[in-house]
């Protein structure tokens, strides 16, 4: 996968000493296709347009902190996508045939990118790339912080030399549009985006683009969906102890931990499952059990995953065939296992040992059967 370069812009961003200073363009360069191929650029920007490209992406992400997504543009009902600010402007970039055409939309661009939140010093590069072959058009923005504490090596009396401006392409934020499906197919509803960051501020600065729900926020809005279901045919009345249930979903969809709640039968939750994973087969199931992490699949519940009490304690039984283990030897690497039944009998002799033994408050009579 080749990309030929038509033209770049290149712009130096400051970043101000004091906290709340005004970042500004300290320097900028446009760059048409033949300066591109005798410039340092070529060789630092080498291979990274096909990386980029070929870089998979999930429709929905499994996480927050997914460094690749899939921004869409905004796009009000019976609206055309031309109506969309940032298509408009991704748009411009993609037509302008010259490094001259595109000046314009290239300050908008980093005017838009200075007012966001938190952008930090560095080096923003806007690109407009031809795939060879096919002809098709493509726009990358990329961003590259400014590294802490760089040097160089220099001679054998200094050894090094401080470099107060280093970028490096390892940790390059990058957007690009149209999004590519696969070679000669192009999406331009949505827009790639990468960045290896906690800060969002690169998603962000382009504002009527959204990002879809991770796959944790949707079966969490499936669960708590199912879970009012759940209480409207159990209480169809409006009663204080459905008020009271409600209350408790509320309360359990803002919370981000949340402890057993014991309500719904092994059946109730087979079928609630069976509905997520129908829809969402690679949803994942994680759990503590006190200081123990669980990490399985939600289709795995029932099968291979199951949830017991005895004696007021959980018990969690994971199911299979083969038992592995990684590097670090231990001795329960040796352990002939135990029957369940023992296991479990090991448990309640346990917990009847550890609890105490409160003396009977009923009298002789009330111990015989009615029927005496």
């Amino acid at each position: 996968m080749n990309f030929t370069i038509d033209w770049l812009s290149f712009y130096l961003i400051e970043q101000p000493e004091e906290e709340d200073g005004i970042k500004k363009v300290r320097m900028a360069r446009n760059l048409s296709h033949d300066e591109y191929q005798r410039s340092e650029l070529r060789d630092f920007l080498d291979g990274e347009f096909a990386r980029i490209a070929k870089r998979k992406v999930e429709m929905n992400p499994k996480t927050e902190g997914t460094p690749t997504k899939l921004g869409q543009f905004v796009l009000e009902p019976g609206h055309p996508l031309d109506s969309n600010p940032n298509y408009a402007l991704l748009n411009r970039l993609l037509t302008a045939e010259t490094a001259g055409e595109s000046k314009e939309p290239c300050q908008e661009l980093i005017q838009s990118y200075l007012r966001t939140s938190q952008v930090r010093g560095g080096v923003m590069i806007v690109v407009r790339t031809r795939l060879e072959l096919l002809d098709e058009r493509y726009v990358f923005i990329l961003k590259c912080d400014f590294e802490q504490k760089t040097a160089v090596i220099t001679d054998e009396k200094s050894l090094i030399s401080n470099v107060q401006m280093a970028i490096n392409a390892k940790n390059m934020k990058s957007l690009m549009y149209p999004y590519m499906i696969e070679s000669g197919m192009n999406d331009p509803y949505h827009v790639k985006i990468h960045q290896f960051s906690h800060a969002k501020y690169f998603e962000e600065f382009l504002r009527f683009i959204e990002y879809p729900q991770t796959v944790t926020q949707i079966v969490s809005d499936e669960v708590i969906s199912l879970a009012r279901q759940h209480i409207e045919y159990n209480y169809p009345e409006e009663t204080e102890e459905r008020l009271r249930e409600e209350e408790a979903i509320e309360i359990m969809a803002a919370s981000p931990k949340r402890e057993l709640a014991e309500k719904w039968e092994h059946e109730t939750v087979m079928e609630a499952m069976h509905i997520i994973t129908d829809r969402q087969p690679e949803v994942e199931l994680k759990f503590k059990l006190d200081h123990m992490q669980i990490r399985t699949m939600l289709a795995d519940y029932g099968t291979s995953l199951h949830i017991a009490k005895v004696n007021g304690r959980y018990l969690v039984l994971l199911e299979g065939e083969q038992l592995q283990f990684e590097r670090g030897v231990s001795p329960v690497e040796f352990v002939k296992p135990k029957a369940l039944a023992d296991i479990v009998k090991e448990i309640e002799a346990r917990s009847h040992t550890t609890q105490p033994v409160m003396a009977p408050s009923h009298t002789e009579d009330e111990d015989r059967p009615p029927w005496e």
